[in-house]
């Protein structure tokens, strides 16, 4: 028996020079799924400290964008199914190894908890708003009840939100640069960090700024304390792990990766926050702007780089 190869001539698209399935949908899915399990995480736990009033952004307006943000994550989602009237066989079932099902429930209860949870607080921030039947007033302050109860299970599934997706990436054991347990916490502490971006957006309290910036000061410490880490792990690896962390040690996402998503969306941002926390510059948004590029960045070149990362080169 004679195995013939044949290596020219073949142009399959998706496949040839290498496989990418996954366009635009997934990475704008991965960043606002990281974002809204920032938003909802860091609503929930100064609520249960009892900070509502004392910062209203965080607590009440923030969660208000989370269900609208989510939405349209889903959406893109959506648009990426090949047979999108089979989305219903994501519920016929749960599978326990598998991630994308541990996603799809992760979704299905944090969705009506965020929409819950943004009701509950939408008073606070428009208390001149009317619900036209009084049904559903009713209802809002029947779950008002048990804010708390919805502030411990928000914890919970917006950590397993922005957990779930680099899970789910490390789960693909044929694309090398995937395969790090370093991506789920990566993507969920990437997740905090612009979620806290979003809100120090939305906020006009300079001392709810001061401390989320603190707290996004720590975020992208721990971020790149993780980058490193990944990095590491991949050159003491084998070869092929080696070879998928060229990449970005010289190969074609050198640039991208270092300049754009560590350099202006990471270092920068994380230097002119420190800078403002100590009185050295004036407040401005513009870090907050940097973290949430350089969020939505990372997720498009980590999923483009694991598609084009192979174990035969």
């Amino acid at each position: 028996m004679h195995e013939i190869t044949i290596t020219s001539g073949r142009n399959l698209p998706h496949i040839d020079p290498w496989l990418t399935i996954w366009g635009w949908e997934i990475p704008v899915y991965l960043f606002l799924g990281g974002l809204v399990s920032g938003i909802l995480f860091i609503s929930a736990v100064f609520y249960l400290r009892g900070r509502a009033d004392r910062y209203p952004t965080i607590v009440r307006v923030g969660p208000l964008f989370a269900p609208v943000l989510l939405a349209v994550g889903l959406l893109a989602l959506f648009l990426d199914l090949e047979y999108k009237l089979h989305v219903f066989r994501f519920y016929t079932a749960i599978r326990l190894e598998s991630p994308m099902s541990w996603g799809s429930w992760t979704l299905a209860a944090i969705f009506p908890l965020s929409t819950l949870w943004a009701l509950i607080h939408l008073k606070y921030v428009f208390p001149n708003w009317r619900w036209p039947w009084p049904i559903i007033e009713k209802l809002i302050d029947f779950f008002a009840g048990y804010s708390r109860a919805i502030a411990w299970l928000l914890i919970i599934y917006a950590s397993l939100l922005g957990m779930y997706t680099g899970i789910l990436l490390s789960a693909f054991n044929a694309r090398p640069f995937w395969n790090t347990a370093i991506l789920g916490p990566l993507f969920l502490v990437s997740g905090l960090s612009t979620g806290v971006a979003m809100i120090m957006l939305l906020s006009r309290d300079e001392a709810e700024r001061h401390l989320l910036a603190h707290i996004d000061i720590f975020a992208i410490a721990v971020e790149l304390f993780l980058i490193i880490h990944l990095f590491m792990g991949f050159l003491a690896s084998t070869q092929i792990h080696i070879e998928a962390a060229k990449l970005f040690l010289g190969g074609p996402y050198t640039t991208e990766f270092w300049v754009f998503v560590v350099g202006l969306g990471l270092v920068l941002p994380g230097l002119m926050e420190l800078l403002e926390v100590r009185g050295k510059i004036l407040p401005t948004r513009i870090p907050a702007i940097l973290v949430l590029a350089g969020g939505l960045l990372l997720r498009f070149i980590v999923l483009e780089a694991g598609q084009f990362s192979q174990w035969t080169f």
